[in-house]
């Protein structure tokens, strides 16, 4: 009667429970779609959920078909961020494997560096230096000069005994050592802070002219580095260009045979009296075309190496200038400089070795580098295989650009005819264009 009286309908206590029971599931539903959508918006998926579903409004007071309709739409919603989470979780896999490779990346980037950085300080040595060696090379390194050669670093040891002495006190006895590394690419050396040791019973060279052809004292040079002979006569003996006296030396470019033997006269004859003036004479042994050419007054230097024997001081005692120059070396002129480049028999041993093509093309070249326009390139009884002048000699020197003024060649029968070796003689020129 009370609810008549107010005019209003109450729902039965069982439609009551019902209510009761669907409000709890409804709440119970939307806390965990409210927990779903958050995950999925903090991983990124829920804005594609979003876009896919728009749930509808679910009306508290509907009836079991439409909670049920809304509750099949959740699900669905949930199978497909299911599976848009497993596609998110195989992209986050990838993900850190390229961050892996990245950070080893980083890190093999870091360990190059520290590597750099290590080389850095110690350049190109297997350890560090130290004592007299790492005060020779920090010194002018950090001055922004090269104070010795790259290829040194390939013989640290050597040069630590070479710089291994008393500073302010005697050099070492070391010809042997230096001609080793400077013949090894170890070039320039490093200086030192020694003092070489004076000859005992020094004699003052000759006066020019006499000393062109005058053999020096013997006491002149410290022989301690040189094995077996320890005096001129014995090197004398044995040859190598030391024997003044004897006449082959004496004999040497005075006659022209038309052939192999070209004479400095006519030589000097191919080119305008007096234009020939300086030069230099590569593999020059003991001093004798610098010699030949001063009575003509041409100033000729000697390139030359004290391997076993003490080049350099006999040719200073006639009163040339030697210098020592390695046979993969650039030569220490100025371009367009000389006006005559000597190349002699010796010059096979260590400059243009027969058979290395790319090396003696590369010393070729260095030598039209240094002649000036119109300069004479003398190459003197190259030795080389038969086989080789046409297919790979001549077509080298045209490569080059010299200009032939002269060319003979002829067998070579001291080493034997099963050798099969020939020489070549040529007088070439630079062109003047």
């Amino acid at each position: 009667m009370e609810r008549e009286l107010l005019g209003k309908k109450f729902p039965s206590p069982d439609t009551k429970r019902r209510q009761c029971w669907s409000t709890t599931t409804v709440t119970l539903i939307l806390f965990l779609i409210t927990n779903t959508t958050s995950i999925l918006l903090s991983s990124g998926a829920g804005a594609s959920l979003v876009r896919r579903y728009e749930p509808r409004t679910v009306r508290i007071w509907d009836d079991s078909g439409a909670l049920i309709a809304d509750l099949n739409a959740t699900r669905s919603a949930l199978e497909s961020s299911r599976a848009e989470l497993a596609g998110l979780h195989a992209r986050l896999g990838t993900a850190t494997l390229l961050l892996q490779t990245l950070l080893a990346d980083v890190v093999t980037a870091a360990r190059a560096n520290e590597d750099q950085q290590k080389q850095a300080a110690t350049g190109w040595w297997a350890r560090e230096l130290a004592g007299e060696l790492k005060l020779a090379v920090g010194n002018v390194a950090a001055a922004g000069e090269a104070a010795l050669g790259h290829a040194c670093g390939r013989f640290q040891d050597e040069l630590e005994r070479y710089m291994d002495y008393k500073p302010g006190g005697e050099c070492p006895s070391d010809a042997a050592l230096e001609h080793l590394l400077m013949r090894g690419g170890c070039e320039p050396l490093p200086r030192r802070r020694c003092r070489p040791r004076s000859p005992a019973r020094y004699v003052e060279p000759a006066p020019l002219p006499k000393s062109l052809w005058a053999m020096p004292s013997d006491t002149s040079v410290v022989w301690d580095a040189y094995h077996p002979c320890k005096n001129y006569s014995c090197l004398a003996s044995r040859g190598f260009g030391f024997d003044l006296r004897g006449r082959r030396e004496k004999g040497l470019w005075t006659r022209d045979d038309g052939a192999l033997a070209y004479s400095v006269e006519k030589a000097l004859a191919a080119k305008p009296k007096g234009t020939v003036r300086i030069g230099l004479d590569m593999g020059g042994g003991g001093g004798t075309f610098a010699a030949r050419m001063s009575e003509r007054g041409v100033t000729v230097v000697t390139a030359t190496t004290n391997a076993g024997a003490p080049f350099g001081s006999f040719v200073a005692s006639r009163g040339f200038l030697p210098i020592h120059v390695g046979p993969v070396h650039r030569l220490p002129f100025f371009d367009g400089t000389l006006d005559v480049v000597h190349a002699a028999g010796e010059l096979m041993a260590g400059w243009m070795v027969p058979g290395d093509s790319m090396a003696l093309e590369f010393a070729l070249f260095d030598v039209y580098r240094v002649l000036r326009p119109g300069g004479l390139f003398w190459l003197d009884h190259f030795v080389f295989p038969g086989a080789q002048l046409n297919a790979t000699y001549a077509p080298m020197l045209d490569r080059v650009g010299f200009r032939k003024l002269r060319w003979n060649a002829g067998r070579k029968l001291d080493g034997g005819a099963e050798k099969n070796e020939w020489y070549l003689s040529a007088l070439l020129e630079r062109p003047m264009t």
